[in-house]
């Protein structure tokens, strides 16, 4: 009996089947994936059109489970409605709004600014400070992370009130910068080591200087990672709650202490909570969104040398 001729072409043909079968897994993962993040932001914008009752009984989709309605912005004053009249609480809004994005752009700014030089300091010199070397003192800064905010309370609400910094804006601009430091240094350390020396060293034989080198050639070559630890001590400064709630009481709340006063002894507002929330998230899902390939570059920088 003649065995049966083999096609050419099957194995092709199954080796196309199984990678097309494997990119159709990996992409049904990523829209999954993609469905479970953004929908705590759906949930929230959904939430500040819903009604009391609708919260409850946990109604999802819009003109189908529920009648969306201006509830939540109505409560802020920034409702069709409500817009053109005058509102203490859009004015109190308005006000903290204003304060978190003092606070957040410029203590977010210093801490770049002060972590690069620190960084590119530690990348291109040793140092030894007693058994320390560049090492030693990189994972201190990062060590600064360990302690919790809670440990840190009471000394830093001792040392502001001697100071007379609290409910200060340049207060929590300071303890911000603190804050997010370590994360920026170690971000543009490996930022800058990725960076061949001899772009400066060609750059100090052309009759530049360290600092000319710096500005002139490391530091556009190095400005998505700067971007980078920008946005990311961004999100970290505008979303610290514990101690805008801590050493600010009237002049300096920011916007995450004014969420969380919309729980009362009557409950939760859960409406006025998401519209604020909404209100809160909405300047940094437009800065990612417009800042995206910088943040993509900063982040993968150094990953492949």
């Amino acid at each position: 009996m003649n065995a049966p001729l083999l096609n050419k072409d099957e194995p092709h043909l199954a080796f196309r089947a199984s990678r097309l079968a494997g990119k159709t897994a990996i992409y049904l993962l990523l829209i999954l994936w993609t469905i479970i993040c953004l929908f705590p932001i759906y949930w929230t914008i959904t939430t500040s059109f819903k009604m009391a009752p609708n919260v409850m009984q946990g109604a999802l989709v819009p003109w189908v489970d529920y009648t969306p309605a201006w509830l939540g912005w109505r409560s802020l004053g920034l409702s069709p409605e409500t817009i053109g009249a005058e509102s203490t609480v859009r004015d109190e809004f308005l006000k903290r709004f204003f304060n978190s994005t003092i606070t957040a752009i410029s203590s977010s700014s210093i801490a770049v600014v002060l972590g690069s030089l620190a960084a590119y300091g530690l990348s291109r010199f040793s140092y030894k400070f007693g058994y320390m070397r560049n090492s030693d003192i990189s994972f201190f800064f990062l060590s600064q992370l360990i302690l919790p905010p809670v440990v840190l309370a009471l000394p830093f609400l001792v040392l502001y009130k001697q100071l007379a910094l609290l409910d200060t804006r340049i207060g929590i601009i300071l303890l911000y910068t603190l804050t997010v430091l370590p994360i920026v240094i170690w971000i543009m350390r490996d930022q800058f080591e990725s960076i061949p020396t001899e772009l400066e060293e060609a750059a100090l034989v052309d009759g530049l200087s360290i600092w000319g080198a710096f500005f002139s050639v490391i530091l556009p070559i190095a400005l998505p990672g700067m971007i980078a630890a920008f946005i990311l001590s961004l999100v970290l400064t505008w979303n610290e709650y514990f101690f805008a709630a801590l050493l600010t009481s009237t002049h300096a709340n920011t916007l995450p202490v004014m969420v969380a006063s919309q729980t009362g002894s009557q409950g939760i507002n859960w409406w006025s909570m998401a519209a604020l929330s909404f209100a809160a998230i909405l300047p940094l899902v437009i800065i990612g969104v417009v800042l995206e390939r910088y943040l993509i570059k900063g982040m993968t920088a150094g990953a492949v040398k």
